[in-house]
């Protein structure tokens, strides 16, 4: 008989994300959103079993791009899944969204590297699952890639790319590491 594990949290996560993300498309890529968190989620799962960093990585763009608030989270989830989740939140800031693109990025930069290692591992979970779309859409677009983004410049990506890679290198040892840094350097050279 298989081992039973109480995955009753981590349940109500993915449902309670799945119905966040309805009816949202990826960014122009014709498939529901909820695929990336959940890549993410299973991402985060190479790494871990604790079934709070599994939910918050299911969880992650929540706050980000639903009307879910982070007291919402803290309600249902409590407050270490609310709290692994505003991490991985983007700040608002004024400007236009390409304005506010590098400040936004490098405000997120300074708190993830200064975080834990949980937040860390939240956040590898979303970043490889983002750096594995754009290496797969490069391979086949080329630098016509950037043109779907806010900040189209690949030079300013591969700054934040390669920024981020250094502030993820506490989690070096890991399998999902060692593939975000190859897809930066394949994408963005070294």
């Amino acid at each position: 008989m298989k081992k039973q594990i109480d995955t009753s949290l981590l349940d109500s996560a993915i449902v309670f994300a799945v119905n966040a993300h309805q009816g949202i498309e990826r960014k122009g890529k014709g498939f529901p959103y909820i695929v990336h968190p959940m890549e993410a989620m299973s991402i985060v799962a190479t790494m871990t079993n604790d079934q709070e960093l599994l939910a918050a990585a299911v969880l992650h763009d929540v706050i980000e791009d639903t009307d879910t608030t982070a007291d919402d989270l803290r309600r249902e989830f409590g407050e270490r899944i609310a709290m692994l989740v505003e991490a991985e939140s983007d700040v608002k800031m004024d400007g236009s969204k390409a304005d506010s693109w590098h400040r936004r990025k490098q405000a997120a930069l300074d708190r993830l590297t200064a975080s834990g290692r949980d937040v860390k591992i939240v956040a590898l979970g979303d970043k490889l699952s983002n750096m594995r779309l754009i290496a797969h859409d490069y391979a086949t677009l080329g630098d016509e890639i950037w043109d779907r983004f806010n900040v189209k410049n690949k030079a300013d990506h591969a700054w934040r790319y390669h920024s981020l890679v250094n502030a993820l290198s506490d989690l070096s040892g890991t399998e999902a590491y060692k593939e975000f840094c190859m897809l930066v350097e394949k994408v963005f050279g070294i």
